[in-house]
């Protein structure tokens, strides 16, 4: 039998938690309400099957042929029109899904041992994309404005244990669903510019707010001390895998080369298919049902928590868009012990102690409101409550 001698950063590498736990939730019965898929409601299929026809009609040999590693230009110029700021379509690399430019990231800019630094908690998807590369993972405090600035100058580090650079979700971040305040962000820019801290914003929700939109993106106030990354799984649909980085010019070429040799260019069929669709504002017409329905479950969700776990103890948070609220259990409960006792009630959630780069606060817990109905949520947070209500009992 042949030996498979793994390298050292293999062992490190770990399946995802929340994958391992959506497989939990297969079981006939169960409600979920612990992914991170979008509703599959606001998948505009109509319109990606006119895009079909339109892009195989059109030019269909070059839409199937091997492609340009930067993406394709016209959609490359769309991204740079809808963002808001200044952008240089030749800053713009398409990725396949925002998850491959967090890979991308990695690569070009960490070595075995850099200093890394995250929000607490921070998005699983990231610290997975990161720990191939051997990184010293550093967890900055956070509230519900975002990052504690203050806490930046103690955690940075200098010389060669200097951070490479801070990786931040500033609109209704997964796992917490909180958002950046517009003086939070400020100050954040500023600081990280005097520390010379390149900043890594991950934006997949930012358009998906339900009443206002959000602050500016941090990038728009400093393009050059930031990195960018954009996603239309959440706008268009995930089975694209479709995504964006916008980069300095610094840094954009190494980044390029990194694409090449991880695949060599994002589906070439797919990104004009997005560019397609895109024609004529169909975003600003779609969008805002997805803002609806969100906003719809998000109130439901929220509802049915001051319904049932009043007097339990029980803490959460009022995501103002997104996909995920935050939940705190009562003292001396654990939400990874509690989740086998859910699922034996037909509810499933996800343990926030996953979404912690060190000392996990082992009471938390995501819960994702965009693909249970109103009713699954009333009878899911329902079963949640019971299951607490039983675990302080014991």
């Amino acid at each position: 039998m042949t030996h498979w001698t793994l390298a050292a950063r293999a062992a490190k590498m770990n399946p995802s938690v929340i994958r391992e736990i959506l497989k939990v939730t297969e079981k006939p019965g169960i409600i979920s309400l612990a992914g991170g898929l979008p509703s599959p409601k606001t998948f505009p299929v109509d319109a990606f099957a006119k895009a079909c026809e339109v892009v195989l009609g059109h030019d269909g040999a070059s839409a199937l042929q091997y492609a340009a590693s930067e993406g394709y230009g016209p959609l490359r110029e769309a991204i740079a029109e809808q963002l808001p700021w200044d952008v240089d379509p030749a800053q713009v690399l398409i990725t396949t899904g925002s998850q491959q430019g967090l890979d991308l990231v990695a690569k070009v800019l960490i070595d075995t041992g850099s200093r890394v630094l995250v929000e607490t908690p921070t998005y699983l998807g990231a610290l997975q994309a990161f720990t191939p590369m051997e990184p010293q993972v550093a967890a900055v405090a956070s509230d519900d404005e975002g990052v504690v600035v203050d806490e930046l100058p103690a955690k940075v580090g200098s010389g060669a244990d200097k951070a490479r650079f801070l990786y931040v979700l500033p609109n209704f971040q997964n796992p917490t669903g909180r958002t950046m305040s517009e003086a939070r962000r400020a100050a954040l820019v500023e600081k990280a510019a005097a520390l010379d801290l390149p900043l890594i914003e991950d934006n997949p929700y930012g358009d998906l707010w339900f009443d206002n939109p959000p602050p500016r993106p941090l990038t728009a106030r400093n393009p050059e001390g930031c990195i960018y990354l954009g996603s239309f799984s959440k706008v268009l649909a995930p089975g694209l895998r479709l995504g964006y980085v916008v980069a300095p010019k610094a840094v954009f070429p190494k980044l390029l080369q990194a694409k090449q040799a991880a695949d060599l260019h994002t589906p070439g069929f797919n990104q004009r298919m997005v560019a397609e669709v895109l024609k004529g504002g169909f975003l600003d017409r779609h969008v805002p049902t997805i803002r609806a329905l969100y906003k719809q479950q998000r109130d439901a969700m929220l509802a049915a928590l001051e319904r049932e776990m009043a007097g339990l103890g029980v803490h959460w948070n009022s995501p103002q868009g997104g996909m995920f609220l935050w939940l705190r259990l009562p003292e001396g409960l654990d939400a990874t012990a509690l989740l086998p006792q859910a699922v034996e009630r037909n509810v499933a959630f996800v343990p926030g102690a996953a979404f912690y780069a060190d000392q996990a606060d082992p009471r938390t817990l995501r819960l994702s409101f965009v693909t249970a109905s109103a009713a699954q949520i009333d009878t899911g947070i329902a079963a949640l409550a019971a299951t607490i209500r039983a675990a302080q009992l014991a």
